[in-house]
């Protein structure tokens, strides 16, 4: 009998994410690329790299495939699309059901996500206006310390004090950082600073997410270390890690979607 495997594929704007689960829910392979000008290539990449750890040969070989994210409309042979917020949702139910609030720090957003009972979305709030906070403000302060994003990370861990940041505008805080930079002011204390006003402009999602006592964070950013302890110390909560990658969650909830899908249609579907 045909084993019956299930993918999901989240196009983000600076990362793709690929997950393959089996009829049981077990992760089977996963890949994150840097994503492509084009979506589709993307897509293209990250799916077949994961379908190649998984031991298959080609992309119809999995029963069902979902695609969601930024470029979600151009995952070649999928089945159907669903929207990244209700991706991240499951992918973070199925990972650990006991979270029920999430803040989503994408490449060019900030999501704020309740989950329901059953891993669908209760409610979320979204900020697309800014850059300031997302994954590509965080690379351009990475680049102002002429340090790696992981460095950057945990940079701010071991200052004493806190530089505060004023400018909102990501392209003024970037050139605030730098001129602070040149000052010789502590690197330490300015990182921390730009992790502190991070985490207050995670406030209100956090607070629209429905968070009482806890939360987590998925996307890239998630790996921030800074960040987690700036978003504690500020909201008060406690940030749960995730066992799985949350990187990943977005491709993984797509793809327990893809698995519900494909089994509920008894996998005849290849």
């Amino acid at each position: 009998m045909k084993k019956l495997l299930f993918g999901g594929c989240d196009v983000g704007s600076t990362y793709t994410k690929s997950v393959i689960l089996d009829e049981d829910g077990n992760i089977v392979s996963s890949s994150i690329i840097k994503s492509k000008i084009n979506s589709q290539e993307s897509a293209s990449l990250s799916l077949n790299t994961t379908i190649e750890k998984a031991g298959l040969s080609k992309i119809s070989d999995l029963t069902y495939l979902i695609g969601t994210g930024y470029g979600r409309n151009k995952v070649p042979q999928a089945k159907e699309n669903i929207s990244e917020i209700s991706c991240h949702a499951m992918g973070v139910h199925i990972t650990n059901p006991n979270v029920k609030a999430i803040i989503d720090i994408g490449g060019q957003d900030v999501k704020g996500i309740a989950i329901d009972e059953d891993g669908t979305v209760k409610t979320f709030a979204m900020n697309d206006k800014c850059a300031a906070g997302t994954g590509r403000f965080f690379e351009g302060m990475a680049n102002a310390f002429e340090v790696s994003l992981e460095e950057f990370s945990e940079l701010s861990l071991s200052a004493k004090n806190v530089i505060p940041i004023t400018a909102q505008c990501t392209v003024f805080a970037e050139s605030e950082v730098i001129s602070l930079v040149g000052e010789g002011k502590p690197r330490d204390e300015i990182a921390a600073g730009i992790q502190l006003a991070v985490a207050k402009r995670c406030f209100v999602m956090a607070k629209k997410a429905g968070a009482t006592d806890s939360i987590t964070l998925t996307g890239g950013c998630a790996k921030n270390k800074g960040l987690k302890r700036a978003i504690e110390r500020v909201l008060k909560l406690k940030v749960i890690e995730l066992d799985t990658d949350p990187q990943l969650m977005g491709a993984l909830g797509a793809a327990e979607y893809a698995r519900q899908k494909g089994l509920a249609k008894g996998g005849n579907l290849v």
